[in-house]
């Protein structure tokens, strides 16, 4: 690396994280004075508000990378370029591509750091988040080790071997117990069906009773129970596609493609994660028009204002392509790689259309022989 590259870099760098910083912040007080509005509700408070959000952070910070890296890499050329820096690293024969060439050898560091906060921070970050907000809110005992969930409230125990999906657990086993805690019915469910609200549906279950200190044994096809704890709790513990690792991700959609079953949201999150490091490069690129471009047609802020303009456009088209894939069955890959590629293509265009018009300085008049 030389000098150029560290002195360009680590400006666009230091900005880049000073934007990502400021923007999960900002996106962090947003969902403090959200999960304000659960404060009250049973044992939720301010406290554990502030350490929902805070496990939640790294999530955010993933999600507004991108955009930091755009808005990064115009403040750092902007602010290059105000002081005449760019115009003399122009003037020492250094072109314009090798000064962008200096901001992208930053990419792979950062692509890096990103990735092991998604595969080793967020998920467990998350999940701590979400089940602690879950115990609070629902004003039982709740504890979840990511392979089976126990909770308890009302004289009752209940045991979840799996999470299916947000409305169908696999192994349910329920422990009632009497007012002098001896053990009154085991009953255990091979599946249940829940909703947000009202009893759970358990299928194929085997109730035990203890009458006379005898166990009296029943089958059942259905039994209708009402859960002391709500089932949007439990839905709540369900990971969503976005919390997961891309490793797990990666599992996950291979099992469920093996079964025969569909799983377009977690195959789309995917894609979109494969495509972060190609969603940065674009951000990065499309900054170069708007600081390399006809220096008398825009003031910095003004490119800078324009620059963030294509940034939030470009992340309500990658949401509205992602909503596209669930409504129309597109390719995942093609819809979570494509606004990224067209940025590019059009970083490019813009990049050489600056070029095309720029003015060429007249030749001075010569000089009159004496």
């Amino acid at each position: 690396m030389t000098q150029l590259d560290r002195y360009v870099g680590g400006a666009a760098l230091k900005a880049f994280l000073l934007v990502a910083a400021g923007l999960a912040a900002l996106f962090s007080l947003l969902e403090f004075v959200e999960q304000l509005k659960s404060v009250g509700e049973g044992q939720y408070r301010v406290i554990n508000a502030l350490v929902y959000v805070l496990l939640t952070s790294p999530s955010r910070l993933l999600q507004v990378a991108p955009v930091a890296m755009l808005i990064g890499t115009l403040l750092a050329l902007g602010s290059l370029a105000k002081d005449s820096e760019l115009t003399a690293l122009r003037a020492l024969c250094v072109s314009e591509i090798r000064i962008i060439a200096s901001v992208l050898k930053v990419l792979p560091p950062v692509i890096a750091v990103l990735f092991v906060i998604a595969e080793f921070i967020v998920p467990p970050a998350q999940h701590l988040a979400i089940t602690q907000r879950s115990a609070a809110l629902a004003d039982s005992p709740l504890a979840d080790s990511g392979d089976t969930l126990w909770a308890g409230g009302a004289q009752q125990y209940l045991n979840v071997q799996r999470i299916e999906s947000k409305n169908v657990l696999r192994g349910i086993n329920i422990y009632d117990f009497s007012d002098d805690g001896r053990l009154e019915t085991f009953i255990h469910a091979d599946r249940a069906e829940i909703g947000a609200e009202g009893p759970w549906l358990l299928r194929e279950v085997t109730r035990k009773s203890i009458v006379a200190r005898r166990f009296q044994t029943e089958h059942l096809e259905t039994l209708s129970w009402q859960s002391f704890l709500p089932g949007k709790r439990v839905q709540d513990l369900m990971p969503a596609p976005e919390n997961m690792s891309p490793t797990t991700l990666y599992r996950y959609v291979r099992a469920m493609t093996r079964q025969g079953q569909h799983a377009v949201r977690y195959e789309q999150e995917l894609w979109n994660k494969i495509g972060m490091p190609l969603a940065m490069l674009a951000m990065a690129l499309i900054a170069a028009p708007f600081v390399f471009g006809p220096p008398r047609s825009q003031n910095t802020g003004q490119q800078i204002t324009i620059g963030a303009g294509i940034g939030i456009v470009f992340s309500l088209t990658q949401q509205i392509s992602n909503r596209l894939d669930l409504l129309l069955n597109l390719n995942p890959a093609v819809t979570a790689l494509g606004p990224s590629c067209i940025l590019i293509g059009l970083a490019a265009y813009l990049f050489y259309r600056s070029h095309r018009i720029r003015p060429v300085p007249a030749m001075p008049p010569p000089v009159p022989a004496p």
